[in-house]
């Protein structure tokens, strides 16, 4: 995978698109979120959030994101992908969801992409876990 980066996260170049995997896993000394890949056996869940530079609502959900991430428990995210696709780099991403973004869209197993319901920017972080562990089951 090729890696780049916004901020101090990791995003991949595909061709002209420009998206990010991220996977997020807790440190195990700070208990911070930090980059993760995953070498186990089993398919990650793998989710794609649609966004643009200067989006304050997407900037805001993908820091909510983050912290979700390093969040342990019964709804743990630790096992999910996440890519960021920038809008501005494909006319079809932003056709599709320049009036919407922060869209957020899980990948079924086909490859197909399922768009979520929308999260509310006032949720705790602990909401949009569940949230979205609910909607990977």
């Amino acid at each position: 995978m090729a890696i780049a980066a916004i901020g101090s996260l990791p995003i991949g170049l595909v061709g002209r698109r420009r998206a990010t995997t991220l996977m997020f896993a807790p440190s195990a000394s700070s208990g911070s979120a930090r980059p993760f890949c995953s070498s186990s056996s089993s398919a990650p869940r793998k989710l794609v959030l649609y966004s643009k530079p200067g989006c304050c609502l997407c900037d805001g959900l993908k820091e909510k994101l983050q912290a979700a991430f390093s969040l342990a428990g019964p709804d743990s995210l630790d096992d999910v992908v996440l890519q960021i696709r920038d809008i501005t780099s494909n006319p079809e991403w932003e056709r599709a969801y320049q009036y919407e973004i922060p869209v957020l869209a899980k990948v079924l197993a086909d490859g197909t992409e399922e768009k979520l319901p929308r999260l509310s920017p006032r949720l705790g972080v602990e909401m949009i876990q569940k949230k979205i562990a609910a909607a990977l089951r």
